[in-house]
């Protein structure tokens, strides 16, 4: 028989997968470590169980207590499946800018989850650093984990992650690209592979509103380089421990769109359903080509799953608020004709009257008008079917003859999504726009929008 005696056997020997579309223009193979191979869906499983292992030697943790960490989600999960086959509770505290995903997951897995205010100071009482401290004083029998300085983080990817690469390449690895954070995983895997290589590149990939990259260069702790942002799991606000600066060969800001974009591009044209930090690293890596040469050979860390941004980064109404999602919607096309008023007619005209106006305004498609509400429409396909079997019909009032009302959708849906809604039997859709005024969109409509 061949298996696990428990769910933290499964942890680590994550496949490498070469990447091809979204690698396009890069002058090297690039191959991703995907890391959601893992149980918990996370790179941080490596971490979260070496960190309890560490704890539980040195006595820190005993049987019986309880875990405390503040967390992004992913290290709490890791945490969370150590704690349910050693028999541990968890407390976690996070941060509203985290996926509701995260919290649920977090609680499926029995952890109680605090949830702390994001645009705060670390040293701030309320920020989840400070909250999880708090609360490891406050509770008997509890460990508070501290991913940030507790170096056996680092370590659990100098004893594997790194390790795994270098023989999955074959050691010819030249590059390792990593959408860093608490700084373990780029710190650890670097420090072994530069080992092996003292020219391997290690590549750190940032986010605008950290102070990381500024330390990096400068080596100063600017506070004015913090402000909110999107991305989920990497940057920081101060500097953790598990960094070692000296691993590290360039740090690289890339911004919360061009993350988010490029996650949505690998889960569509690679298949490998990514988070958004692995977005993040392959934008930083775009944004780096022009230092790679044809013999170079790539490694990017995908640290975890996109099951965990299906409510953010995978949300077209998310991205689309944020100015990330640049699609054209319904909204654009009315905006193209100038706002022009809807031709409408009324219940009570005669089908000829319907097709003069068809021919004076040159359109297939009018709804019925009735008191101020659609209440059925008249299509140039439909009527001349009608009319071909019953010419007699264009006496006969549009009531008679009208079809059901066109669909109405939301102004900023997608040109894309129409498809659900205007096909064969049904050629427009209806929109109201901020003062309750209709505005009709038409097969044709679509395709010069897309055509543009």
């Amino acid at each position: 028989m061949n298996y696990c005696e428990n769910i933290l056997e499964t942890i680590g020997n994550t496949p490498l997968v070469k990447l091809h579309r979204v690698s396009a223009g890069l002058p090297c193979p690039v191959f991703a470590k995907v890391e959601f191979f893992n149980p918990g869906n996370s790179i941080k499983d490596r971490m979260a169980v070496r960190m309890v292992e560490e704890a539980e030697k040195r006595g820190l943790l005993k049987p019986g207590g309880t875990i405390i960490e503040g967390t992004s989600g992913n290290t709490g999960m890791g945490l969370a499946l150590a704690a349910i086959i050693k028999g541990y509770k968890c407390i976690f505290t996070t941060t509203d800018k985290q996926s509701k995903e995260k919290v649920d997951i977090l609680k499926a897995v029995g952890a109680e989850v605090i949830v702390c205010p994001t645009n705060v100071l670390p040293e701030d009482p309320k920020s989840y650093y400070s909250v999880s401290r708090r609360l490891a004083t406050e509770i008997p029998d509890s460990f508070y984990v501290n991913q940030y300085d507790n170096l056996a983080n680092r370590d659990a990817h100098y004893e594997q992650t790194g390790p795994e690469i270098w023989e999955q390449t074959d050691g010819k690895i030249t590059h390792l690209v990593v959408a860093t954070g608490t700084g373990g995983t780029i710190t650890g895997t670097g420090k072994f592979l530069k080992e092996k290589n003292p020219d391997i590149q290690v590549w750190a990939i940032d986010s605008y509103g950290s102070l990381l990259k500024k330390f990096f260069d400068t080596g100063e702790l600017d506070m004015n380089e913090v402000h909110p942002y999107i991305t989920e799991g990497i940057g920081e606000d101060f500097v953790p421990q598990n960094y070692d600066m000296s691993v590290i060969d360039h740090f690289e800001k890339v911004t919360d769109k061009d993350g988010a974009v490029m996650a949505r591009r690998i889960s569509k044209e690679e298949g490998i359903f990514v988070g958004y930090s692995a977005g993040s690293a392959m934008a930083g890596l775009q944004q780096l080509k022009h230092k790679l040469k044809p013999t170079d050979v790539v490694v990017v860390v995908f640290h975890d799953h996109g099951s965990r941004y299906v409510a953010k980064v995978y949300n077209d109404q998310w991205m689309m608020e944020r100015g990330f999602l640049d699609v054209k919607t319904v909204k654009d096309v009315v905006n193209s004709r100038r706002n022009l008023p809807l031709v409408t007619i009324a219940p009570e005209e005669k089908v000829h009257e319907v097709i003069a106006k068809m021919k004076k305004f040159d359109i297939e498609h009018l709804p019925v008008l009735k008191d101020g509400q659609i209440i059925g429409a008249i299509s140039e396909g439909g009527l001349f079917s009608k009319l071909i079997d019953q010419p007699e019909l264009k006496e006969a009032p549009v009531e008679s003859v009208m079809h059901k009302a066109f669909p109405i959708v939301a102004m900023d849906t997608p040109i894309e999504k129409l498809a659900v809604y205007i096909n064969k039997e049904n050629g427009a859709v209806l929109t109201q726009d901020d003062t309750g005024a209709h505005h009709i969109v038409t097969k044709y409509d679509i395709i010069q929008a897309l055509g543009n």
